[in-house]
């Protein structure tokens, strides 16, 4: 195989030749995509309009439903060009700016979940003190941190790979990787993957451990406590555990068959499992949030039946 220093565009290869049925998927796919915009557009207008809900839980809310259509954004416009056409070659720059975008939403999704379980476990272990602990300059402080970190380490990243020499240029994804471009290098990767194992542990393994060890207190104070502490306690916990289960998931989902061989696996089913920790979350977060919170669910339906009662 030949060497390339600079290659013309990277190859998705694992789109499948669907014939007549890929308008169908251009259709399905078109359709989940507006859903998530509309659905997270519609609960971020909710929380900014609504001065009851500027309170630091819903703000993280905010933040998460942001980064929700940030993320799907990253995937679903390059997916909906793909579908229909049969050569399915993208641009380095726009496969290494995809990269960043997926990257850096995975990192801001880990931290705002993370962020979220330290705000629930001030909340519930130190009510008392949880308006001094939690004010507005820390919650400003901890969204800043959970958006410029992920954008200055997955730039690094970024920074690093480019330079790599390819001996190849196909992705076996519907989407870029950075992990395949690393594989795919002919020159020396070393670098690329230490600083790899570094952010994995700093974005995935450092939030899920913060995570496991506010939840732990929280159990821990609810075994104790009143029955109206144990239910609101459920009530605000219940959503962000299933998020966090769901998106972990979903990344593991990933993880599990892109780093090992699963030739048995059908080639369709990797690609769901492939997309969806980018084409669920963004979806199951708002449902599972406009549903569960009862002040979201009830400013929901009078938003929307204003903007009915105005047609």
């Amino acid at each position: 195989m030949s060497n390339f220093s600079q290659v013309s565009g990277f190859t998705l290869g694992a789109y499948i030749d669907t014939g007549p049925l890929r308008w169908l998927y251009f259709v399905m796919v078109m359709s989940l995509y507006v859903l998530i915009l509309l659905s997270n557009l519609l609960l971020i207008v909710v929380i900014c309009l609504n001065r009851t809900l500027h309170e630091p839980m819903y703000i993280f809310l905010c933040s998460l439903f942001m980064n929700e259509l940030y993320g799907s954004t990253a995937l679903f416009p390059l997916l909906l060009f793909q579908i229909p056409v049969d050569f399915h070659t993208v641009l380095p720059q726009f496969c290494f700016v995809q990269i960043f975008c997926i990257y850096s939403y995975v990192s801001v999704e880990f931290l705002t979940l993370a962020i979220m379980s330290y705000d629930r476990y001030l909340s519930i272990c130190f009510p008392l003190q949880y308006s001094t602990q939690m004010n507005f300059n820390k919650v400003f402080l901890l969204l800043a941190f959970s958006w410029f970190y992920p954008f200055i380490s997955i730039l690094l990243l970024i920074v690093l790979s480019i330079p790599l020499k390819l001996c190849n240029n196909v992705i076996p994804k519907v989407y870029c990787d950075n992990y395949f471009i690393v594989k795919m290098a002919c020159s020396e990767t070393k670098l690329n993957n230490i600083y790899g194992l570094i952010i994995t542990s700093v974005v995935v393994l450092g939030p899920l451990s913060m995570i496991f060890y506010t939840y732990l207190r929280i159990l821990k104070v609810c075994f104790r406590a009143s029955t109206q502490t144990q239910q609101r306690a459920l009530s605000t916990c219940g959503p962000h555990l299933a998020s966090i289960i769901n998106f972990s998931f979903g990344v593991c989902f990933e993880v599990l068959q892109s780093r090992f061989d699963l030739r048995n696996v059908h080639s369709a089913l990797k690609v769901v499992l492939s997309l969806y920790f980018l084409a669920v979350q963004p979806l199951f977060n708002p449902l599972i949030y406009g549903l569960k919170l009862t002040k979201v669910r009830v400013l929901c339906r009078t938003l929307l039946r204003s903007a009915l009662s105005h047609q």
